[in-house]
């Protein structure tokens, strides 16, 4: 075989086989990569020769925006993949928003993973996991969520009918958009008493004691379809490579996904340049900043302080302090990816950011103005990108992208909230999380069902 699972932990370093079911080193607890043995892969000779596929649409391989790049994620023979043709996403310029950030106009870029078949980003990764689930010859396949990822493994499920689906979600932590997709496609989903953070210690409980295949991003193989968004994201640039990469915080998949793709693009030869990394949490659900910013946790080559970490969730246990954010997709406070984020950090010269709710629903709204809109989440990278310009982080020339992880209708109930004209209801919605005003609402205009009074107000 060209690919294996290796432990990331240099004092263990421990490799077992893909066929193999790991979410975690049987021998010393941390997380687990998929590495491949490149120099026995035909590699193409620059990243170029990827655009070569694109004439090959009727294939669904091809097709596939994750599949497209099996060179890159070679772990299983590509007529061994599952596709439902995900990663029809896109690179949007998005002069409209960028004044709000402070960079100039031409310099902001939005990758829209919105366009996904269950309307988010996890879909990426969700193609790989069901993929190697297939493989292994699973029968069930079970994540937690906050809602994203229960909607993609739902439909997976439905489209390929290949495993069923099971759901674990906390009490009241899912937006309706989300929650209705489950519901929609099927899946046997759970909602136990308690936050994401619980849903995920079951899920994994679970999933150990009954064989049930698990997807969350403590998946190796998961990560691999993730890093994907990242493969286009530079041939949308022609295969330049952007001054930053600024994405939402939550379980730090993605974060996670992204560094491990510029790792393996560098060590191919693929790439000079690094692009930096700005992970962007909301205060309410705010683990990385705190341990990254505040207290100075390091990757330190794989030897990061995991006491100061167990110090950390020790103390939050303690206090009971449970995450809360309007963003729903990010309310975690216990990241099953912090070590590979810590990594990727490292390399890409990293930094984290909060943002507060007022910021996150402001930067959702001036989002909207450009054409496409996003979850509450996915705005939080764009208001991060405003307060590293307004910091001086980020220079106003630099090119900078911004991932949109989630769509629009995922959580609608946000949205009409903040450009809703009943001022009671938007404080009651939101207001008990931070949000005082709606500076840029677009409120419907109320008027009297008469033709005059219509035509005055529109000329």
């Amino acid at each position: 075989m060209t690919a294996h699972q290796h432990c990331i932990n240099p004092n263990c370093g421990k490799t077992f086989g893909i066929e193999e079911i790991h979410h975690a080193c049987p021998n010393c607890g941390e997380l687990l990569d998929v590495e491949y043995d490149w120099d026995r892969i035909q590699l193409p000779k620059n990243l170029r020769q990827f655009e070569n596929y694109w004439v090959e649409r009727s294939n669904p391989y091809r097709l596939s925006g994750v599949w497209r790049f099996h060179d890159l994620l070679p772990f299983l023979p590509m007529n061994r993949c599952v596709t439902i043709g995900e990663g029809q996403t896109f690179l949007q310029q998005a002069k409209r928003v960028a004044p709000f950030t402070g960079l100039n106009a031409d310099r902001l870029f939005l990758q829209y993973e919105g366009l996904n078949p269950s309307g988010s980003f996890k879909d990426n990764g969700m193609s790989a996991a069901f993929s190697h689930g297939a493989f292994v010859g699973a029968k069930r396949a079970a994540c937690a969520s906050t809602g994203n990822t229960s909607a993609s493994l739902a439909i997976y499920s439905a489209c390929t009918n290949l495993m069923q689906s099971v759901i674990f979600i906390g009490s009241g932590k899912i937006a309706y958009g989300k929650l209705s997709q489950a519901l929609d496609y099927g899946a046997k989903t759970i909602q136990i008493q308690g936050d994401f953070d619980d849903a995920m210690a079951r899920v994994q409980q679970v999933s150990k004691e009954l064989g049930i295949y698990l997807v969350n991003s403590v998946n190796p193989f998961r990560l691999e379809g993730q890093k994907t968004i990242m493969f286009r994201v530079l041939e949308s640039l022609r295969w330049e490579t952007p001054d930053w990469i600024v994405v939402p915080g939550g379980n730090l998949g993605n974060s996670s996904s992204f560094g491990k793709a510029f790792i393996e693009l560098r060590k191919l030869g693929f790439i000079e340049k690094v692009p930096r990394l700005a992970i962007i949490n909301a205060v309410g659900a705010n683990t990385l900043y705190r341990l990254y910013e505040q207290e100075g946790l390091r990757w330190n080559g794989g030897n990061y302080d995991k006491v100061r970490v167990q110090k950390f969730f020790d103390q939050m246990t303690a206090d009971g302090r449970k995450a809360s954010t309007i963003a729903s997709a990010i309310e975690i406070n216990r990241p099953v990816n912090l070590s590979k984020c810590l990594r990727a950090l490292d390399f890409c010269n990293g930094i984290v950011r909060e943002v507060t709710e007022q910021e996150i629903l402001d930067a959702k709204a001036q989002v909207g103005t450009g054409g496409f809109g996003c979850e509450p989440a996915s705005a939080a990278s764009v208001a991060g990108t405003r307060k590293l310009v307004a910091e001086g982080v980020i220079e106003k020339s630099e090119r900078v992208v911004c991932i949109l992880t989630g769509h629009q209708l995922k959580d609608p109930n946000a949205t009409v909230a903040y450009h809703g004209t009943d001022k009671i209801f938007f404080e009651d919605v939101l207001g008990k999380r931070g949000v005082k005003t709606a500076e840029f609402a677009n409120h419907p205009i109320s008027v009297p069902n008469d033709l005059d009074a219509i035509i005055r107000l529109l000329q």
